[in-house]
């Protein structure tokens, strides 16, 4: 038996080695702890034993996992995506779970599993991933597109399906006279517990946290964040129900409170570390013997399940208006297994829902699953060619608005990207009079963009197609503006491709991909640490009395050392702003069509005193042409494209002075 330190470094040192040899295959981390799982664990090279302590310290990811869960929580989004998650992704759920209530009843007890165990393992099938689809769909820039939104959706209502699975499944071991009953007292401890906490615990949180802060300790705020996440979970514990449902109130309650960035990132660390040694635990439960004998049985248990859930959430997907190419790209991921359906496993197993043998088949099909997910997406992809009818219309559409857009333009600058370093740049290119084609994948900020005049359109540009559609081949320059290092590289190679000459500007964060990116044919990089650092180095000699001109100085031969393209460029200038204020987190722009009926047509902007509201008029499009900063005396029309700036809350009261009137 290894020493707890002896333990302790050989699940780290295994887990290094398997989490790097996926990283090199571009694969989650989450395959990876699995994979060391299997290997190290007693059915297998038994390396580590598979001890109650070892378990009981991996449910500990769970807890922190269903704690950022918790702390994510928020009804503005689950109300801005409310058609994907209560319509495809509920219906998606309850179907999942009826129709494997419905095997179970009618296999019986063939395979020593009851309605109990069949309901378990219903809710264990209706989970995908969301820690591996969520990680694929940003490193491959799809988190905003069509399919994207859906599979969020969904993986967003399954989470929360999992608060009241938590309170079922264990609820399930009593006898089937009392199972009425005990479902009734755990979904009342539940409920009690949630609006203790949630009600009364909002306002002592907030004021407490707001002590511990004024103290200005980071060892003390973290101190009372494990406190909060792992009392809760206890408490949970003691009256009957899951720890994970107690740190899961343990989120919501911080996610209400101006610290919820704050602490998000300070729990990363331990969520991430623990939940990855919760998969190692999994990896170790299986027995890799059982899988051999009974594989034709793991082959039944993985193609039937992934089978049905495709075509499902296919079905579901065309249902809630999908067109055939985005639902096979939506179902096709979604079908794969996912890390709470390991959680529901164990619970059923804990309360003996599920025979030994039935469980480690099911847990056999579930890690092949999982290991087959990016798999999965890829193939989504390729089938949504090949069989979604509308797919290659709506690709060609999508090019053709972007070559419509791009083909009066000549000498242009293609911005990758329309973020706020995209519609900064924008603007100053704009300022000088030089035409831009902005390309953005993210729907809600193009159709904004593009109803307020500006030129953007919604594409990838990490695609060749899209880029040849934007007019790279007559394109002045070519800016990217996200951050994504891996898409910037695909871009720089299909520009070099198509038009060798245009010159290539990007962003990075830092200065960490550098020569990654000049060898693949950058004319230049732009860090932002670099920038940042400027600022602050020229903000702070200021303020310590250093004359100006050689604090601009001092900024400008700092670039000349760094940007080979700005010598020489600030000789002269005199920068007497170079760091405009910081705009607030939540300030943002919105714009607004005022049809006929709208109650703002008539008026002029200083009658209805917008300003009032929070909110600041910075543009009017009428009849294509935009007016920037207009004046109070600006009398509204229909038609009228009006551009606000401000917080949400501030957008929401001038959209509504602007629609229906000052109440």
């Amino acid at each position: 038996m290894p020493t707890a330190l002896e333990l302790t470094l050989l699940l780290l040192a295994t887990s290094v080695i398997g989490v790097a040899a996926v990283r090199l295959l571009h694969q989650p981390p989450v395959l990876g702890y699995l994979l060391v799982g299997i290997f190290i664990g007693p059915h297998a090279l038994a390396l580590v034993p598979d001890t109650p302590q070892t378990r009981e310290l991996a449910e500990l990811g769970i807890v922190f996992l269903m704690f950022s869960i918790g702390l994510e929580f928020s009804l503005p989004r689950l109300r801005s995506m409310r058609g994907i998650v209560l319509g495809l992704g509920l219906t998606q759920v309850t179907l999942t779970l009826a129709a494997t209530l419905g095997a179970g009843f009618a296999l019986g007890d063939l395979f020593g599993v009851g309605l109990s165990g069949a309901f378990a393992l219903g809710a264990a099938l209706a989970m995908s991933s969301t820690a591996i689809l969520m990680k694929l769909l940003v490193e491959r820039m799809e988190l905003e597109s069509e399919h994207g939104r859906r599979i969020v959706g969904v993986l967003l209502l399954q989470d929360l399906a999992v608060v009241p699975l938590l309170v079922i499944v264990p609820s399930l071991a009593a006898p089937a006279a009392q199972l009425g009953i005990a479902l009734l007292i755990a979904g009342a401890k539940a409920a009690a517990l949630l609006a203790v906490l949630l009600l009364g615990g909002r306002v002592v949180l907030r004021a407490w946290l707001h002590l511990v802060a004024k103290r200005r300790s980071q060892e003390l705020f973290m101190l009372n964040l494990l406190l909060l996440t792992l009392g809760l979970a206890w408490l949970a514990g003691r009256v009957g129900l899951s720890p994970a449902l107690g740190a899961f109130v343990a989120g919501m309650l911080l996610s209400e409170t101006e610290y919820r960035h704050h602490v998000e990132e300070d729990i990363k660390p331990f969520r991430d570390v623990l939940l990855g040694l919760f998969f190692v635990t999994i990896g170790m439960a299986l027995d890799l013997q059982v899988v051999v004998r009974q594989f034709p049985w793991v082959l039944v248990a993985l193609i039937v399940p992934i089978g049905f859930k495709f075509a499902l959430t296919l079905i579901l997907a065309r249902v809630f208006g999908a067109s055939p190419g985005t639902a096979i790209k939506t179902a096709l991921p979604l079908a794969a297994a996912g890390e709470f359906g390991f959680v529901l496993i164990n619970l059923a197993s804990g309360q003996s829902l599920l025979p030994e043998p039935v469980r480690q088949i099911v847990l056999a099909a579930m890690l092949l699953s999982m290991l087959a997910t990016p798999f999965l997406l890829t193939l989504g992809g390729r089938l949504a060619l090949r069989f979604g009818g509308s797919e290659w219309m709506l690709r060609a559409l999508e090019l053709h608005r972007i070559a419509a857009r791009s083909m009066s333009t000549e000498r242009h600058v293609v911005i990758c990207g329309y973020g706020r370093s995209g519609q900064h740049l924008a603007r100053m290119l704009e300022q000088e009079s030089i035409g831009y084609m902005a390309l953005d994948l993210d729907p809600d900020r193009v159709r904004e963009a593009a109803l307020a005049g500006h030129t953007v359109v919604y594409g990838d540009a990490a695609r060749r197609e899209t880029l040849v559609a934007a007019g790279i081949a007559r394109a002045a320059a070519l800016v990217v503006s996200f951050s994504d290092v891996r898409a910037a590289l695909r871009v720089i190679a299909f520009a070099q491709e198509m038009n060798a000459k245009v010159p290539v500007i990007v962003r990075t964060q830092d200065d960490t991909d550098l020569d990654r990116l000049l060898a693949a044919g950058a004319t230049e990089v732009v860090p932002e640490v670099f920038e940042g650092s400027l600022m602050l180095g020229s903000h702070a000699l200021v303020l310590l009395g250093v004359p100006l001109a050689r604090v601009i100085r001092r900024v400008r031969d700092a670039r000349d050392s760094r940007y080979s393209l700005l010598r020489g460029y600030f000789h002269g200038a005199d920068d007497s702003d170079p760091d405009a204020p910081a705009e607030p987190l939540q300030v943002r722009l919105h714009t607004i069509t005022l049809e006929a009926e709208a109650a703002a047509i008539g008026h002029s902007l200083r009658e209805l005193d917008l300003r009032a509201t929070g909110v600041e008029v910075t543009a009017v499009r009428r009849r294509g042409i935009v007016g920037d900063d207009p004046g109070g005396t600006l009398v509204l029309r229909a038609g009228d494209v009006v551009v606000l700036r401000g917080t949400p809350e501030a957008l929401e009261a001038g959209e509504s002075i602007l629609l229906a009137g000052p109440h």
